[in-house]
């Protein structure tokens, strides 16, 4: 078990409360595998979840290596049982195209939403995601969309939605996201991270219009290089 409880009050602290009128879409990301974004990501979204007026969301974005809901059942004492699935989705919209388009029995389309479901712990107050890429095809592709529905739609029924978003060095998600989100964390690992490669994702991040609120040092024992310490700035 992972409790990083105090590192994530003084996150929640120095962003603050979501806007009393729409929800906040945050997301986690590294620019290398192996960072720990999904541990500081659940995290995060377990403690906003306790202190939220509306349900937060914890988004796995590894569409390809879905984990958060498998960490979260392991942890009854922490996140409470999981309920039944429910569909992840206000409206019929998602957040990835598959390409070629699903198509049922019949020969329909087949929404893409109807991939994701969610189960909600913590008595309700914090929804998890899983994406079954099961039910794809040999030959589909999952992509992310860049365009604000889904968020959009999500908004209105929570008070901050936390996405898990897969390394930069495995796919472009984070760079796609960021001008349709309202914030960036980048999470380092402080012993192996290279200090360019973060600066690069930054930089790209800021290239399409993203907003960088803050930098996690994950597992940091160390002061921080000054390149690290002026990269949300």
């Amino acid at each position: 078990m992972v409790d990083l409880t105090t590192e994530m009050a003084g996150l929640w602290a120095a962003l603050g409360p979501a806007p009393a009128h729409r929800g906040r879409v945050i997301q986690f990301v590294s620019a290398t595998t192996g960072e720990g974004v999904s541990t500081v990501a659940r995290e995060y979204a377990r403690l906003a979840a306790v202190r939220a007026r509306k349900p937060v969301w914890l988004i796995d974005g590894d569409l390809a290596q879905q984990g958060q809901m498998d960490v979260i059942a392991a942890e009854p004492e922490r996140f409470g049982r999981l309920a039944a699935p429910v569909q992840a989705s206000p409206d019929g919209s998602a957040f990835y195209a598959v390409t070629p388009p699903m198509r049922g029995r019949d020969g329909r389309p087949v929404a893409p939403a109807r991939l994701m479901t969610a189960r909600a712990c913590l008595g309700g107050r914090l929804f998890v995601t899983r994406f079954h890429m099961e039910l794809t095809r040999a030959g589909q592709r999952v992509e992310p969309l860049g365009e604000a529905r889904y968020w959009t739609g999500l908004r209105a029924h929570a008070d901050t939605v936390v996405i898990d978003t897969p390394a930069a060095d495995r796919s472009d998600m984070a760079i796609t996201l960021a001008p349709f989100i309202d914030a960036t964390i980048l999470v380092i690992a402080a012993e192996t991270t290279a200090a360019g490669e973060t600066v690069n994702l930054r930089d790209e991040i800021d290239a399409v219009g993203g907003n960088i609120a803050g930098v996690v040092m994950n597992r940091s024992t160390w002061a921080p290089p000054s390149i690290l310490s002026r990269l949300a700035g």
